[in-house]
Parts: C-alpha cells; structure tokens; sequence
C-alpha cells in the first residue's frame, strides 16, 4: 500500500468525491490562486498545497476562488447546500472562525431543526487547526473544541493521512454540516493509504494502542504523541494502554471511550487545546458521572496552558502538551 502525506491524502480524497459526484465543489481564498507563484491560475492550489490540481481538472465553476470573506465564503457554501449541491468550503486557519461564526451556529446548524428535518445542507468547511507550526496566536487554536458545543453541526479531527481521507469522503457524503479540522503540523506526516474510495463512519473511534492499566484518550495531533508515550512506558515499565482515537468530536464515540475505562478503571485525556470549557474536561467529567464506580484514580488531564498560544518556537514547544508530560499522567495515574 503506498505511504501518502495527510495533505496529498486529503487532496486525493477531494478528487475522488469531486469525480464521482458533479454536485461537489470546492470554495475559499486561494484553492485556486496563483499564490504569487508564476501567477498561473491553479498552480498553488491554496497556502498549503491542498487543492492543488482541482481546478485544471474540473474548472472554474467547481474549483471557485473567493474575495477575503469568510462570511461570503460559507454564507455562499450554504446556499448551495440548500439547493442541493455538496460544497467544500475552506476556511484557512480556524482562528477565522469567529468572522463566520452566525452562518455556522445560527444558519448551516439549524437549517434541519428549523424546518422541521425538511431541509439538508450537505456542507462540508475544512479548517487548518492546531499549534506546533510557529504561526503565533493568531493562527495557532485548536477551534473544534467550541465548535463541538453547538448542536446541529458535526465536527471531525483526523490524526493520520489514512482517517483524513476516509473521514472527508464520509463528511463530503453526509446530509449535515460537517466542520473538518486538519492539524496543519501533520500535514507532512505520511502513512499508508489505498489509492481507492472509502469511507471511515463518522463517530465511530479508533483503538491504535490496546492495554490493561490505562485509558489514554487523545484527540488531532495528540494522538501521535500518546502513542509514543504508551510505547515508551511499555518499553521502560510493562505499563500497557487502550490509547483512542475519537476522530470526530461531535457524534463522540462515548461508549468505546465508557468501555475502556471500565475495563482499566484509570483515565488520562490529551488535547492542546486550554483546559477551561475544553474536550479533555468534558470526557473527564464523562468517566466520572458515568463510569465512577470503576475508577481506580483520579482522571488526569493533559492539556495546554489557559493562555494563548505562543509565537517563540521554543515557548510554543513547552505550551503544548509533551511526551514527556503524557508520561508522567499515565505514571502517576498508573501508580
């Protein structure tokens, strides 16, 4: 099987659904701009190369550049959406978020609710999330964790090139609004994946490591480092872990995560994201209404700082979370 990138995974995926359905189409700043390379239409492909090849092959009225709006950019994504077109907005970095936030929480999230599941909008809006690229605060915040407290909108965070691809051909499918959130320092990070069409469920989690001691819980470019720390603790001290991989935020996969805990009866949760209103103390307040009596220990949560998030490479390496520091939660939650 060959070995791709996250992001030749993810452009992969868009060309396949853009292929095999002529009601998608792509919309956002740059997903076919020159990007002041030799100025020819279409041979950047976006600031990170993801769209790259969409709009030579399937042209202009499905490979759509767009004025610097992201309110125009998901306002126009949701009308075609109603009419029934499957569009895939970009928006480049989730901290823009906030400058669409009323299309999202209060349009594309409530169009089924409001006209009594009438309605669909198949929309899909496929965000750069995450720190560890040096992109300052401003470009830096793992968004999915606000997003995943609004009803109505589904929310999707790979961990690996092969999930990116399933996980967007069954978000490009899905009859409701998906938010896909692409942690940008893995998008250079390869593993294998079929050059065919498939799909991975949307709320259903992965298991990467399996244990006995430990329910590791970690979400985007978490997942990565956990799986390091569980290796390394195996290695060092025999201590093995369940380490799951939720994928989508929003439906959360709650009783794979239950299970685990029942069984190890001690739970570490891993996000960079803050830990005020966050995923880590969502899922820790999960185990502890709803898996208490299994407990063994406390749940122990490894997260960022309530602070923003650093430019200084050096000051960004220790706001997020480590190996080290998710070491140290399984030792001490293990102990």
């Amino acid at each position: 099987m060959p070995k791709k990138t996250m992001r030749d995974a993810i452009n992969e995926a868009l060309h396949q659904a853009m292929a095999a359905d002529e009601r998608v189409f792509v919309i956002g700043e740059d997903v076919a701009g020159g990007n002041g390379s030799n100025g020819r239409i279409g041979c950047a492909g976006g600031v990170f190369g993801v769209t790259t090849g969409l709009y030579e092959k399937f042209g202009p009225l499905r490979c759509i550049d767009t004025p610097i709006s992201e309110s125009a950019i998901v306002g126009a994504a949701a009308g075609a959406a109603l009419v029934g077109l499957r569009p895939v907005a970009e928006i480049m970095f989730a901290d823009f978020i906030g400058v669409c936030m009323d299309q999202i929480v209060n349009q594309i999230g409530k169009f089924r609710y409001m006209f009594g599941g009438k309605s669909k909008c198949p929309l899909v809006i496929r965000f750069t999330t995450g720190g560890g690229f040096s992109a300052a605060a401003q470009h830096s915040q793992s968004m999915y964790q606000v997003m995943t407290a609004f009803p109505g909108l589904k929310v999707v965070v790979p961990s690996n090139a092969y999930d990116a691809k399933g996980l967007l051909l069954a978000a490009i499918a899905d009859d409701d609004p998906v938010l896909f959130f692409e942690p940008k320092a893995l998008y250079q990070v390869a593993c294998e994946v079929p050059d065919e069409y498939y799909t991975i469920p949307l709320g259903q989690a992965a298991m990467p490591r399996e244990g006995d001691d430990v329910t590791v819980v970690a979400f985007g470019q978490m997942v990565g480092r956990a799986a390091q720390a569980i290796d390394e603790l195996e290695a060092e001290l025999g201590i093995t872990c369940d380490l799951i991989d939720p994928r989508s935020t929003s439906p959360l996969d709650e009783e794979t995560i239950l299970e685990s805990v029942r069984a190890t009866g001690r739970l570490v949760v891993v996000d960079e994201s803050p830990p005020r209103c966050g995923l880590t103390a969502d899922v820790a307040a999960m185990a502890a209404e709803r898996v208490f009596h299994s407990l063994k220990a406390p749940v122990k949560q490894v997260c960022a700082p309530h602070s923003p998030v650093p430019f200084s490479p050096e000051l960004e390496a220790a706001y997020l979370p480590s190996v080290e520091r998710i070491k140290a939660a399984i030792r001490e939650t293990a102990a």
